[in-house]
């Protein structure tokens, strides 16, 4: 066979049912090979969204998403995308074509050094060069990529390895044994009954979830213990729906941009244990000052997250599905009732302000009825911008999912995303919710989910603005803006119109929930034109 059936018959032993890319001559070996396969190949209009697509496939699917794509601006395109699943930990094996072996480092058309670029953002990557080291390229690739900490794995493949022979072979069934590789999954179990003891021993304590969690599949193992041993639960961004949000025990997000009762809770507790989260900025702005006087356990599979932004009392390396069983197996002190009562207080006096402008839809009341109206079960994501932070504040999850861009914060992820959310999940509503800044830098797949089937409903908070970088001009600059005014354009209806897509639109608070009925109700796909007041703040 050749070095691209080889590839193939390698995605067919993964389970592979997903490829997302886009064609070129030297990928097209490859691409070729995969007709007929029973493997779905979706044809994105821009490589980055491929890199997109495929994230919002795995993190909605639980497997590991697959793109392809051409070298050169093929292979540099795709690389914001695999950069933004490095940073939120998302798994993919991610192909790239490449012009020949005996043309590498000769600068011949459409030759870039890929892995080079994209090195200090996957978790590996090959060069291959002899197309017999295809299959235990492949099966390591993917080992990779799904265990320890999750993430993308880029695989380079020059033209002439896609059309040089190998003998057929028997794709291997046990996982690869890797010198340097060896993520660690079970927690220490001294470590675990100290850090048990110290929770128990706690009288404030507080669990804070990051997105490991979810990366993890430990939700359930986590409500489960939090449920039975009534411990108080707040989230970074990436955590958001470990817990429904109003979940008795669930306090509200953490961070510059989160809820006053979450970041309240986060100062006053005596016991922080932070699960699967990096203790980043946009989560913890200051941390000596906020673990200062207090336990801090900080749980990750990525021992060097431990330690990285903040010295933590307790360290616990292991994977949090893994701990939190071994946790259920323990005794635990159940008497939190005053620090509850404490913390049910404080979120009942809490009252936002807000000032909505007359004419205009409130942004915070619009995403909460929204997702209220949505199915329990259905997938919101939120692009990055003003409509992500009034998403996370104000989004009511249930048994559904909240996805969008934490670590890298890349405008124009929500759309691709919930294209592959819609491939992995096609029973499930999916709902993108974006500016009209990021909508314009990825509306060209809305051809590509009319292509292949893929409805997916589209709100668009249409401000005129780059709403966040204008905000950050109002309070930085004092007023001073510039090159944020986006016009009103494009028109929404006619897009939608073009793509045989249905339109609504919304322009103030009356009919509102009305209004999201009919559009979460109609057939197919939707865009909804969310008319928001252009000086509105979330800060």
């Amino acid at each position: 066979m050749t070095g691209a059936e080889a590839i193939v018959k390698c995605l067919i032993a993964e389970g592979v049912d997903t490829v997302f890319g886009y064609a070129g001559a030297t990928i097209d070996p490859f691409w070729v090979r995969m007709k007929n396969t029973g493997i779905r190949s979706i044809l994105v209009r821009t490589e980055q969204n491929a890199g997109h697509a495929a994230s919002g496939y795995a993190r909605a699917s639980g497997k590991v998403g697959v793109c392809a794509v051409t070298s050169g601006p093929g292979a540099t395109n795709l690389l914001t995308g695999i950069a933004t699943a490095f940073a939120d930990s998302i798994p993919l094996v991610c192909i790239t074509g490449q012009v020949e072996s005996s043309q590498l480092g000769s600068d011949v058309f459409q030759e870039v050094d890929v892995t080079g670029a994209a090195e200090s953002f996957v978790k590996y990557s090959y060069l291959v060069k002899d197309a017999r080291k295809l299959p235990q390229v492949m099966h390591e690739a993917f080992y990779i990529a799904n265990t320890g900490r999750r993430g993308p794995v880029l695989i380079d493949v020059p033209y002439d390895v896609q059309m040089d022979r190998l003998p057929d072979f028997d794709y291997p069934e046990e996982k690869p044994v890797m010198r340097t590789y060896k993520p660690t999954v079970q927690g220490n179990a001294a470590q675990i009954k100290k850090v048990a003891k110290v929770l128990d021993n706690a009288k404030r304590p507080l669990i804070c979830c990051g997105g490991g969690v979810h990366l993890s599949k430990a939700t359930e193992e986590v409500r489960s213990f939090v449920e039975k041993h009534r411990f108080p639960v707040v989230s970074t961004m990436m955590g958001l729906g470990v817990l429904p949000t109003e979940h008795r025990m669930y306090f509200g997000m953490v961070g510059n941009n989160g809820h006053p009762v979450a970041n309240r809770a986060m100062r006053e507790c005596d016991t922080l244990l932070m699960v699967g989260a990096r203790v980043a900025d946009r989560a913890v702005s200051a941390p000596d000052l906020t673990f200062e006087g207090k336990v801090l356990v900080h749980m990750d599979v990525d021992p060097a997250e431990i330690g990285k932004n903040v010295g933590p009392t307790i360290p616990l390396v292991g994977d949090a599905k893994h701990i939190f069983k071994d946790f259920m197996e323990l005794d635990f002190s159940d008497d939190h009732e005053n620090w509850i009562s404490v913390l049910g207080h404080y979120r009942k006096s809490y009252k936002p302000e807000r000032h909505s402008a007359e004419g205009y839809v409130d942004s915070a009341a619009f995403v909460r009825a929204l997702s209220l109206a949505m199915d329990e079960d259905g997938i919101y994501l939120a692009d990055v911008g003003q409509n992500q932070l009034f998403s996370c504040r104000n989004v009511v999850i249930r048994k559904g999912l909240f996805l969008t861009s934490g670590g890298m914060g890349t405008m124009g992820y929500s759309i691709p995303a919930a294209m592959g959310v819609r491939a992995g999940q096609p029973d499930r509503q999916v709902v993108a919710v974006c500016g009209d800044g990021s909508f314009q830098m990825s509306m060209m797949e809305l051809a590509s989910m009319k292509q292949y089937g893929l409805p997916v409903k589209i709100v668009v908070m249409k401000n005129h603005y780059l709403g966040l970088v204008r905000e950050h001009q109002h309070f930085a600059f004092k007023d001073e803006y510039y090159m944020v005014d986006l016009g009103d354009l494009p028109d929404l209806e006619k897009i939608a119109e073009a793509y045989g897509i249905h339109y609504f639109r919304l322009d103030g608070q009356e009919d509102m929930e009305k209004k999201i009925e009919e559009f979460l109700g109609s057939d197919g796909m939707g865009i909804m034109e969310v008319r928001t007041d252009p000086m509105e703040t979330v800060m």
